[in-house]
């Protein structure tokens, strides 16, 4: 393979990568990028879970055997089975050796010189294949895992130039895993409230017109809760912001427990003391039973004062939900009605009756403030 050839193989590599939008897309762009590069028949990204004490498969592509999935939900291997991977990248690598690729054949040991790994070689005959590379990957100064790209038997044996353009290509993916990892924490950051650790309202908004697409075009029921934790203030002026803080964080770790008892759920802060939950697919009956739940749990706790909690579901008589908003506004509605009553139980939208005082406070026009807030769709205040 000539220097330009292999060069347009590093940036197709690159590219692919760094088009991935989830660690899965930059996985098999990984692994698709040095196999090509390679001209493998088939090539394997691994994790090393040091705390596990094996190396996980983390994607398979190309010829897969019969027992090796693209995405793997259990293939791992003791990494003492592949010594390799503990003793020559941290006793040769972390003492100023050079993480270099080697190649191993279905008859042994062929270039470079990490020691002779017998279950490698059993692996290929057993597979048809008649060689393999293997080139560690070092992401932030560490051994994270390897690239392993291997041909069929009877195609042309990896030689030492191979193993020296795999060091290069195993340097490429550990940037471009580098670089997931950078956009997966500001994801996380862009969706995750700081304090308790749950979705935020960015992540509520986002979640939520899918959800209304989705019952819109299937009929999908969706349900939301909205609270409001009660007695927020009081422990802040009483006994310090810190103290509020433990409440909150107290009162996520609630909504996050009765959350898992509806697959699926999100989980949210709003922002102060208002929370949420969104549960697509559960029917709205399991949905007022978590939310009562949810209201024992929270007037158990040691601080506070309980929590306003309103219900608002696509299958309950609301009205056609056509938009995230509507939905939205129907659950803060049915929130400030079980604060003004201070009931102990949730309120849900379309069961008062049939002129429904919840149903109707939501459908009224919104005042001006209201329209030009982002953030906030509150009915405190209003006649």
């Amino acid at each position: 393979m000539g220097e330009d050839t292999r060069l347009a193989a590093v940036v197709a590599l690159a590219q692919g990568m760094a088009a991935a939008r989830t660690p899965r897309e930059s996985w098999r762009a990984a692994a698709l990028g040095a196999g090509r590069a390679l001209t493998g028949s088939f090539a394997a990204l691994s994790v090393w879970e040091r705390d596990l004490g094996r190396l996980r498969v983390l994607v398979n592509v190309g010829d897969r055997a019969a027992d090796e999935a693209e995405f793997p939900e259990a293939e791992a291997y003791p990494v003492h089975q592949f010594p390799e991977i503990t003793e020559f990248l941290h006793e040769r690598w972390a003492a100023g050796g050079e993480p270099n690729a080697w190649v191993e054949t279905a008859q042994g040991l062929a270039a470079g010189r990490p020691g002779y790994c017998h279950q490698r070689v059993a692996a290929l005959r057993r597979r048809g294949r008649g060689s393999c590379v293997v080139a560690p990957i070092v992401l932030h100064g560490r051994a994270w895992g390897e690239l392993y790209v291997a041909r069929s038997t009877g195609t042309r044996v990896f030689d030492r130039d191979d193993a020296d353009f795999a060091t290069v290509l195993a340097a490429v993916v550990a940037a471009g895993l580098a670089q997931t990892e950078r956009l997966e924490e500001a994801r996380r950051l862009a969706f995750t409230d700081a304090l308790t650790g749950l979705a935020n309202r960015r992540a509520v908004d986002v979640r939520l017109e899918e959800a209304v697409e989705l019952h819109r075009a299937e009929g999908v029921v969706v349900s939301l809760v909205v609270c409001d934790l009660n007695g927020l203030k009081r422990v802040n002026d009483t006994r310090g912001h810190a103290v509020g803080d433990r409440l909150l964080e107290r009162f996520g770790s609630v909504l996050s427990l009765c959350g898992a008892m509806l697959p699926g759920a999100l989980a949210a802060r709003l922002g102060g003391d208002e929370f949420c939950l969104l549960a697509v697919g559960p029917p709205a009956d399991d949905v007022v039973k978590v939310a009562g739940d949810l209201c024992r749990r929270a007037g158990e706790l040691e601080l506070g004062e309980g929590v306003a909690c309103g219900l608002a579901s696509t299958a309950d008589p609301i009205g056609p939900v056509s938009t995230a908003r509507r939905l939205f506004r129907l659950a803060d509605a049915a929130q400030y009605r079980a604060k003004a009553v201070r009931a102990g139980r949730p309120v849900v939208a379309g069961r008062q009756g049939p002129d429904d005082p919840v149903v109707r406070l939501a459908d009224e026009p919104e005042p001006p403030h209201e329209r030009s807030s982002a953030e906030r769709r509150r009915f405190r205040g209003r006649p």
